[in-house]
């Protein structure tokens, strides 16, 4: 039985646009000998004692099983080939720059998600083009002319499917989903698939014996809001690739953190550690609680004469998990200027949210 009306909008031409692996890109575009190279961006886990997490990797090292968020340690085990680069933010964020200049040629209405990938609604479009999939061509075109970089891209009639879509013939890919074709599509995609279904939410709809959107459609509604309460509402008409959400111009960065303050001051590496462990458990439970998951995470830490450093570390994929947090985390910490005076305040956060 159907508890509230489905209303899908289909009038809408939404793009995705997701660089591929864009800081692994940039630094093979830069220095041609790096070229068809596994490049993974992280430090050289031979330089530092295993210490590190890999920001992106080229396709090249990905063919090896490198992936965001993994460990240098587990990059280089398995890619002792591989050429570690600590990486560039700075010239990175320069390339996003120029990468919303061009999307800003077509329409105002961009929503970034990170440095590297964007929503933009074309329905109405300065050009106008009546053809969404002409202007993610177009789009395409300007990134390769101009910055000598690949992007995917995706298009649909809402941002739920239009972001399937630029993940589904990676690097260089160019796919649309029709309305017609949007339910056969999703009902073929594993629940894990789904963007803004996390690790616990997947787990949970296994015990239910749902591993596909076909099992999500084959579910009342009813069930999946019992079960899930307002996600529950929204998964169901995921399932059946109804999804509202406007491209926000202005959307506001968000984060989630937790930080605390010690009494007794902390001294040593493993009780530090320890308390991390402690945030990243708190604020994985927080983002799964809000559904968010995000690229960037950022350490604060304050010592006992009030001598305070924040250091971020964004990720080539948004994370929600505990273990990726605080392996970053850790790695983040390691990688601080070693200080005698003790620690009276941790703080983690995670920001650069994909909704």
């Amino acid at each position: 039985m159907l508890i509230f009306p489905l209303i899908k909008d289909t009038s809408r031409k939404i793009i995705h646009i997701d660089m591929d692996a864009f800081f692994a890109a940039i630094e093979q575009r830069d220095n041609k000998a790096l070229q068809g190279k596994p490049v993974i961006i992280a430090k050289d886990p031979r330089l530092t004692g295993g210490r590190g997490v890999v920001s992106t990797a080229s396709y090249e090292a990905r063919e090896f099983g490198v992936t965001s968020a993994m460990s240098a340690k587990e990059a280089y085990e398995r890619c002792p080939q591989g050429v570690f680069i600590s990486g560039n933010y700075e010239k990175y964020q320069s390339v996003g720059g120029q990468l919303r200049e061009i999307f800003h040629r077509y329409t105002d209405l961009v929503e970034p998600m990170s440095i590297d990938e964007a929503y933009l609604d074309v329905t109405d479009n300065k050009l106008g083009i009546k053809s969404a999939l002409k202007i993610a061509k177009l789009i395409q075109y300007d990134i390769w002319k101009e910055l000598h970089l690949t992007a995917s891209a995706g298009i649909s009639y809402n941002k739920f499917l239009a972001k399937i879509a630029s993940d589904m013939q990676k690097p260089r890919g160019l796919t649309l989903i029709l309305p017609e074709e949007a339910e056969q599509i999703l009902a073929a995609l594993p629940v894990e698939k789904f963007y803004g279904v996390g690790k616990k939410s997947v787990e949970r709809l296994h015990e239910m014996g749902v591993y596909t959107g076909k099992d999500l459609q084959d579910l009342a509604e009813m069930t999946l809001i019992d079960k899930f309460g307002r996600f529950g509402f929204d998964l169901y008409r995921r399932a059946r690739g109804i999804s509202n959400a406007p491209v926000k111009p202005h959307r506001l960065r968000k984060s989630i953190g937790k930080e605390r303050t010690y009494s007794k001051l902390l001294y040593r590496e493993e009780d530090i550690k320890k308390e991390l462990t402690a945030l990243a458990d708190r604020v994985a439970k927080n983002l799964e609680k809000h559904e968010r998951k995000g690229r960037t995470i950022v350490l604060k830490i304050r010592y006992a004469d009030f001598f305070t450093q924040t250091k971020r570390r964004s990720l080539s994929e948004a994370v929600q998990d505990k273990e990726t947090i605080e392996q970053v985390a850790y790695a983040i910490y390691e990688e601080l200027e070693e200080k005698v005076s003790g620690v009276r305040l941790l703080g983690i956060t995670v920001t650069n949210f994909y909704d």
